[in-house]
Order: C-alpha cells, then sequence, then structure tokens
C-alpha cells in the first residue's frame, strides 16, 4: 500500500492528486431484465461498482487526477478492479490485496423509478473493511486537493480508525475534504453508534454530502435546512442535502442555494449520487460558483440514472455543458 507513486512515474506528494477517495469497491452485476425480481433475473451485466470508487472515477472523466484507496480479495475479481480503474483512467496504486478475503460483489433489483434494492455479498468481511491506519500514504493524503472519505468506511474496525486517521491528517491543512455520509443500515447494528462515528468524522471534514435520511443518522432531523444548519454547527464549510425529486440544497454560512432536479426518465438510480459527488468535486476544484457546481452535479447525476451501468455511464464534461448554458 505503500509503495512510492513516484516510482512508477504517476502522481505523488510533489504532484498531488486532484482527489483521492478511500472506501469500498467491489463487482457489479445488474440484471439486464428491468422489473424483474432478482431470482428471475436471467443475465447480468458486470461493472467496477462501490460508491467511493465510483466517485474517483466519475472525477476523472471530468478530467481530475484521481485515485482510490482500497483493498480487493486475492481472487479473479481483485486484477478485474485494478484493470477496470486503470481503464477509466483511476490510479489503482492504493488499491491493496487480502490473502483470504474476497473481492466483493453486488447485485441489485431494478424497479424504475425509485426502487433499486441491493444484495451486498461482503461475508465474513469486505477487504477494503480491513484497510487500517499504518497501510496509508499519508504524504499522498495530506497533498490531494481532495478527500473524499464515507460512512461506510466507519462501520467497521479497523477501517473505521483508518478513515478517521485520514481525516485527522487534512484537519490542519486548507483542502477540501469531503466527507459523504453514505448510510447502509444493513452495515450497522447500532444507529446511534452509526451517528457518533458520522459526528466524529464530520469534525475533520469542510464538506458534509448526503440525502434526508443520511443527514438524520448524523444529526437527527430530515429537515434539509435543519440538517444543514446543524451540520455547519458541527463544522463543516458546505452542508450539501441531496433531497430527491425536490433537488438539491446546499448551505454555508453566506449562502442558501437550491437547485431543482433535472427531469429524466429513471432506468437506475443507483450510481446517481456517486456521479453527483464526481461532479461536485470538479466544481469545488474548479473554484465554480455554488449554484454552478450544483447544477452541472444534478445533470450528472440525471445522466447515469437514465442509464444501466454506474462506473460505465460516468459522463464527460461535454455530455454536460447543455446543463451549464
Amino acid at each position: 500500500m505503500r509503495a512510492s507513486v513516484a516510482d512508477r512515474g504517476e502522481p505523488g506528494p510533489r504532484t498531488p492528486y486532484d482527489l483521492i477517495t478511500m472506501g469500498r469497491v467491489g463487482v457489479d452485476l445488474y440484471p439486464e431484465q428491468i422489473g424483474v425480481p432478482l431470482g428471475e433475473v436471467r443475465t447480468f451485466a458486470k461493472s467496477l461498482g462501490g460508491s467511493p470508487t465510483n466517485v474517483a472515477v466519475a472525477a476523472a472523466r471530468l478530467g481530475a487526477r484521481t485515485a482510490v484507496v482500497t483493498k480487493v480479495g486475492d481472487d479473479p475479481f481483485g486484477p478485474y478492479v485494478r484493470a477496470a480503474l486503470r481503464g477509466f483512467g483511476v490510479d489503482d496504486t492504493f488499491v491493496g490485496t487480502h490473502s483470504t478475503l474476497r473481492t466483493p460483489v453486488v447485485f441489485c433489483e431494478i424497479f424504475p423509478p425509485d426502487d433499486f434494492p441491493l444484495l451486498f455479498y461482503r461475508e465474513p468481511q469486505a477487504p477494503d473493511m480491513t484497510l487500517a491506519p499504518e497501510e496509508l500514504d499519508f504524504d499522498a493524503i495530506r497533498g490531494a486537493r481532495v478527500l473524499w472519505t464515507t460512512g461506510t468506511g466507519l462501520s467497521a474496525e479497523p477501517s473505521r480508525a483508518a478513515t478517521l486517521a485520514a481525516l485527522e491528517e487534512r484537519s490542519e491543512g486548507r483542502q477540501v475534504t469531503v466527507h459523504d455520509l453514505d448510510h447502509r443500515t444493513m452495515f450497522w447494528a447500532d444507529e446511534e453508534e452509526a451517528g457518533r462515528c458520522a459526528r466524529a468524522a464530520l469534525a475533520h471534514a469542510t464538506v458534509a454530502v448526503g440525502n434526508r435520511d443520511e443527514v438524520a443518522v448524523a444529526v437527527g432531523t430530515r429537515d434539509p435546512d435543519a440538517a444543514a444548519d446543524a451540520l455547519l454547527d458541527l463544522g463543516v464549510h458546505l452542508a450539501v442535502v441531496k433531497r430527491g425529486p425536490d433537488g438539491v440544497l446546499a448551505r454555508t454560512r453566506e449562502e442558501r442555494i437550491e437547485v431543482p432536479p433535472v427531469a429524466v426518465e429513471v432506468v437506475c438510480g443507483l450510481g446517481a449520487g456517486d456521479a453527483f459527488g464526481g461532479a461536485l468535486v470538479h466544481g469545488l476544484l474548479s473554484g465554480w460558483p455554488l449554484e454552478r457546481t450544483l447544477r452541472l452535479a444534478n445533470a450528472a447525476g440525471a445522466h447515469v440514472a437514465a442509464r444501466l451501468a454506474c462506473a460505465d455511464a460516468m459522463p464527460a464534461l461535454h455530455e454536460l455543458e447543455g446543463a451549464l448554458a
């Protein structure tokens, strides 16, 4: 995990990454028959998956230099993940390999417009949850222009300690540090613990991102404005609350921005939030006004929601320019 990226002629501490994401990775197996229960699906499409992994792909498609800190299993899907990352232009330097655990596989059912149940195969433990603080390249983490962490990374040790250690390394810097609340109920035995861990992470973040349910876990309310206020009180500079069909709300101490959703016929909504995240990073890196950034992020989410795949569907900037006109 600490292999020198400079030795490979790739971005390193002297030429910082635009974005480093940490956490979940896997192989998505999505049904090619829509509106069919999983047991009746005949064929599946395979693609790269995992929320922070998809965010790195989305940002790379928009021109960012990105890397993912994660782990795969010592199995045939491990090389697939690495090759897929490289194919999308994402650096796989920080992708470790666990010697005994298997690379996770995720199935879903597709019932548009808003029902996409997931079935995770991450037992007995996913390799990405075994990330430990001593395996991290803190020089690269400190140097990245943006670090993106997730709530799933907090759901078990030693990944929790690694996630918090990475966040703490950023506390004194001026870079953007995003914590995606990314709450998956099936990964937590205790929702109160999930809330405590979310607040511990947010204490070191500059940006918080989550939907109504996720912000409720962290701050106790689904009301977007009240939740944004509470997130700002925890110390973040920007609170982004995704409101589904009601669009997105973003708050800073000085601004309150609402952006409506982009109308689209939804095929599969599972990658939309990750596309939103990658485009949010693009806008933050570019120094855009907040409203322009959110319009791009909404357009990226809608682009992916209208397609079956997640990582494979992430848009390039020219595909979103109409949203900025």
